[in-house]
C-alpha cells in the first residue's frame, strides 16, 4: 500500500477535505516558523492555517523540532502532509498540507537558523510546554538555569527556545530585518508577555541596543489555546488507514471542539486566521484564566486523582460518580469564584460544556499523560486560584485536594519504578523517597520545592492545612478502593470455585 505524499493526495480528491492549496501550480512560500510540532500543534495551530492558506498568502509552515527527530522521520517521507481525524458522534477525516518542511534543530541548526532570519518569515509560533521558557517562579527568564547560561555563551549552538530566538532577532536586527511576530500557543498565564518580557531579558545580557529595538518593535500577543488531542495510537493509524487507503505515519487526532483567542495586536500582514474561527480579543486574559481554571485545573485534579484511583483514561476517571462530584464541587466552590468570567462568557455552561467533552468515550486521554510536568502546571493551574481565595477568606479544600493527589503520584509513581515526566523528576523523586506516609511530614517535604511553592505560600498555615488534610484523606480513600478491589475479586474466585 502506498503512502501519503503529495504524489498521492490527488487520489483522495472527492474522498475528503484535502489542501487544495498543496495541488495549485503555485504553491504557498513558508511564512511561519513553529517550535515544538507535537500532536497538540498539529491538531491546532497548524490546522488553523491549513484553514488559512485556503485563502491564500505564503503561510506555509517550518515546523521545527528542538531535539526530538521522530515527527521529522514520520512526516519528511510524506512532504509533510499528515490526516486529522476528528473524533465526535461520528469520525471525520481530513488532510493537514499547511506543514512544508520538519526540521530538527540539533541535526539543522543552519536550516533552522535561516528559516529565523529570513525576511519572509514574518511569524514564529510555540507549543513548547510550560518548561521550555525556562521561567522562575515569578515568571521572567531564569538566568541561571543552566540551558540559559549556555546559550548565553556565543559560541555554544542555542539550545533553548528562548536562545535561539533572541540570536535569530540580533540577526535580524543587524541586517535591519523587522523582528518576526512571535506568539506563545503554551497553557502559559499571560504567556506572550512573559515570552516578550524573556526575549527581551535574554538580549539585555549582552546587547542593551537589540533589547531596546526589541521593547520598542517585538509584537508578542497572549493567546488561549483549546482542544483536547490524545496520543496517537495503532488504532487511530489502522482507522486512518482503512478511510484513506493509505499509509500515513503519524496521523492526530482531537476532539471536535476546537479554539484559538489571540490578543488584537498583530500587524495587517497576517494568515486569515480570523477567517476561520480564530478569535481576536482585546483582553485574553479573562479567556485565559477562564480556561485555566475551569478547564485545566479541573483536568488536573482528574488526572492526578483518576490515576491513584486506578482509572486509565479521562472517560474512565469520569465514570467514578465519587470522584466527579469532588471535582464538581472544586468547580462550583473554590473555582467559578476565584476570577471574573468575560462577558461573552458563562462560566457555568462553560463548565458543564468541558465536563461533557470529558465524556467524550471517542476521546481515549491517558491520565499519565495529562500527568506530565505537574511542576510546571501546578504554578499555573492551581496555585493561582489558591492565592486568590486565600487572600480573600474563601475556601481551597478541593484545589488542595490537587497538590496532594500529585505528591501522591510521584510517590507511586517512585514505589513502582516507573519514569516521572517532569523537569524536576530527579527533585521530586528524591523527596518521595524521603516520605514516611505520614501526611504532615510528607507534605512539608513537598511544599519546601522552591522552584514550585513560593515561600509565603508554603508557609501559611490554612494552606498547609488544607494540604495536609487532603492528603491525608486522599491516601484514605486509595487503600478504601484498593482493599474493596480485592474483597471483589476473592469473592469472584470463591463464586468461580463454587460454580
Amino acid at each position: 500500500m502506498e503512502h501519503l505524499s503529495n504524489n498521492t493526495l490527488a487520489s483522495l480528491n472527492g474522498k475528503l477535505p484535502l489542501p487544495a492549496y498543496r495541488l495549485a501550480d503555485n504553491k504557498p512560500q513558508i511564512g511561519i516558523v513553529h517550535l515544538g510540532p507535537g500532536a497538540f500543534f498539529r491538531g491546532h495551530q497548524a490546522f488553523y492555517t491549513d484553514k488559512a492558506l485556503q485563502h491564500g498568502g505564503d503561510w506555509a509552515i517550518s515546523a521545527v523540532s528542538m531535539r526530538s527527530a521522530d515527527v521529522s522521520q514520520a512526516l519528511m517521507p510524506q512532504d509533510g502532509l499528515y490526516t486529522l481525524a476528528v473524533l465526535d458522534a461520528e469520525t471525520s477525516y481530513q488532510i493537514i498540507g499547511s506543514i512544508q518542511e520538519v526540521l530538527i534543530a540539533t541535526e539543522h541548526y543552519a536550516e533552522v537558523f535561516a528559516r529565523l532570519t529570513a525576511p519572509t518569515t514574518r511569524y514564529v509560533t510555540m507549543t513548547i510546554t510550560e518548561k521550555g521558557y525556562c521561567l522562575n517562579t515569578a515568571g521572567e527568564l531564569d538566568l541561571q538555569h543552566p540551558h540559559i547560561q549556555h546559550d548565553l555563551t556565543l559560541n555554544n549552538k542555542a539550545v533553548t527556545a528562548i536562545g535561539l530566538l533572541a540570536r535569530a532577532l540580533a540577526v535580524r536586527y543587524q541586517h535591519n530585518i523587522a523582528p518576526f511576530c512571535v506568539i506563545s500557543c503554551d497553557n502559559l498565564t499571560d504567556n506572550g508577555h512573559k515570552l516578550r518580557r524573556a526575549l527581551i531579558s535574554f538580549a539585555a545580557q549582552s546587547d542593551p541596543a537589540l533589547a531596546n529595538w526589541l521593547e520598542q518593535q517585538l509584537i508578542s500577543p497572549c493567546t488561549m489555546v483549546d482542544s483536547i488531542t490524545p496520543a496517537t495510537d495503532d488504532a487511530l493509524r489502522a482507522n486512518v488507514t482503512a478511510a484513506i487507503g493509505l499509509i500515513d505515519n503519524w496521523p492526530i487526532k482531537r476532539e471536535a471542539f476546537v479554539q484559538w483567542v489571540i490578543e488584537d495586536i498583530l500587524p495587517a500582514d497576517r494568515p486569515a486566521w480570523q477567517q476561520v474561527g480564530v478569535i481576536y480579543a482585546a483582553d485574553v486574559s479573562a479567556f485565559e484564566k477562564a480556561k485555566l481554571r475551569l478547564l485545566n485545573a479541573p483536568h488536573s485534579t482528574l488526572a492526578y486523582m483518576g490515576y491513584l484511583l486506578g482509572h486509565e483514561t479521562v472517560y474512565d476517571a469520569m465514570q467514578d460518580a465519587q470522584l466527579v462530584q469532588h471535582i464538581q464541587q472544586m468547580v462550583e466552590l473554590e473555582l467559578i469564584p476565584s476570577f471574573q468570567a468575560p462577558v461573552e462568557l458563562n462560566p457555568h455552561h462553560y463548565s458543564a460544556a468541558i465536563f461533557a467533552r470529558f465524556c467524550n468515550p471517542a476521546i481515549r486521554h491517558l491520565l499519565a499523560q495529562i500527568a506530565w510536568d505537574g511542576s510546571q502546571k501546578m504554578p499555573m493551574r492551581i496555585l493561582p486560584a489558591i492565592q486568590d481565595n486565600l487572600a480573600a477568606g474563601r475556601s481551597i479544600q478541593h484545589l488542595a485536594s490537587c497538590l496532594a493527589a500529585w505528591f501522591l503520584f510521584i510517590r507511586q509513581r517512585a514505589r513502582e519504578g516507573e519514569k516521572l515526566v517532569d523537569p524536576l523528576a530527579e527533585q521530586l523523586l528524591a523527596v518521595a523517597a524521603k516520605c514516611q506516609g505520614e501526611a504532615a511530614h510528607d507534605v512539608a517535604l513537598f511544599l519546601a520545592i522552591e522552584a514550585v511553592f513560593p515561600a509565603a505560600l508554603s508557609q501559611d498555615a490554612a494552606f498547609v492545612t488544607a494540604v495536609i488534610s487532603s492528603y491525608q484523606a486522599i491516601s484514605t480513600l486509595v487503600a478504601q478502593r484498593a482493599a474493596n478491589k480485592q474483597a471483589n475479586q476473592r469473592n469472584n474466585t470463591q463464586l468461580s470455585g463454587a460454580l
